[in-house]
């Protein structure tokens, strides 16, 4: 039934996103739908896509590191990440949980950029 859910939501954003390109949140969530279906290559178009749409979208940069951490690209993943703090993102609590960061745990760099964000009092 999830599986069946998820399939009618993609093609619905699908429909939307051919009529409108440009649609920002239809393309964040076309690009989150995808990465959960195990879809990397489209939730990482769909993410490269939304930073050329909202460039200064500190969280649309995090999802595109996200995605290339999953591709375990991960000098292109730590790039990104960066800009995205540079942006403004800085939930330091769900970066050292989420499991799309896996691949860059283990890295000096990933470390260095958590501990540069600070903690929720």
């Amino acid at each position: 039934m999830e599986r069946e859910k998820a399939t009618f939501e993609i093609e619905f954003f699908e429909r939307v996103l051919r009529r409108c390109p440009d649609y920002a949140e239809v393309v964040e969530v076309l690009g989150g739908l995808y990465t959960r279906q195990g879809r990397i290559d489209d939730g990482l178009k769909m993410d490269r896509k939304l930073v050329r749409l909202e460039p200064e979208n500190p969280y649309a940069h995090y999802n595109l590191a996200c995605s290339l951490a999953l591709k375990n690209r991960q000098r292109e993943a730590l790039r990104k990440l960066r800009e995205a703090i540079n942006r403004g993102y800085n939930d330091r609590e769900w970066l050292l949980r989420d499991p799309d960061m896996e691949s860059l745990r283990h890295l000096p760099e990933f470390r260095k950029l958590a501990a540069a964000l600070k903690p929720e009092p």
